[in-house]
């Protein structure tokens, strides 16, 4: 970390150094400031830290955790996220696709804020899905989500339709805007974008 992150980040009282689970309520995190480990890490000797920071909307759980370092992913970093975007009706989890964490992570690198995403939905049961489908015409029944691929965000102080573009540049998959929902889709499946 270079020293004026470093001083950024004691100024905030964050211990930017772990990589563990910060558990805890929501509004707490919000409180905190907590920011993507990551993107306050400094590229040093060509190793490249990618971290995310998310609050789950669903079960007040929220993280922070760096999960690439030195040129790999890190498996114990990577069980962490995929627990923490379970599926919050059931409680099933499955491995995550860490291009949905790569994809995520740019979207907060152009963004440039403290503020961690707010998740609205990560991975979902084929059970789940069938379920919102039924209450929701803007649920597929292919969902992404039920593969690994997607996930809901919104971005605290942030312009959806700034987060959608921000999104739709990095061209990595699937962009979907939900005005009245307030969230946005990504995913790493094909090419597309989409708004309701």
């Amino acid at each position: 970390m270079d020293e004026s992150a470093r001083k950024n980040a004691d100024s905030r009282g964050v211990d930017f150094s772990r990589r563990r689970m910060l558990a805890g309520v929501g509004a707490g995190a919000l409180a905190l400031g907590l920011a993507p480990l990551g993107t306050a890490m400094a590229r040093t000797a060509g190793s490249e830290v990618r971290g995310l920071s998310l609050v789950n909307l669903y079960t007040s759980e929220s993280v922070a955790i760096d999960y690439f370092a030195n040129g790999a992913y890190i498996p114990e970093a990577l069980r962490e996220l995929d627990r923490f975007m379970r599926d919050p009706i059931d409680g099933t989890r499955r491995r995550m696709n860490p291009a949905l964490y790569d994809l995520l992570n740019g979207i907060y690198r152009l963004m440039e804020t403290p503020l961690p995403f707010h998740l609205i939905s990560g991975y979902r049961s084929p059970k789940t899905n069938a379920m919102l489908r039924r209450r929701s015409r803007g649920v597929a029944r292919r969902s992404l989500h039920m593969s690994g691929l997607a996930a809901d965000i919104r971005l605290p102080g942030r312009d959806l339709e700034d987060l959608r573009r921000a999104a739709k540049a990095l061209k990595r998959g699937g962009v979907g805007l939900y005005t009245r929902s307030n969230f946005i889709h990504v995913d790493t499946g094909r090419l597309r974008s989409w708004g309701v």
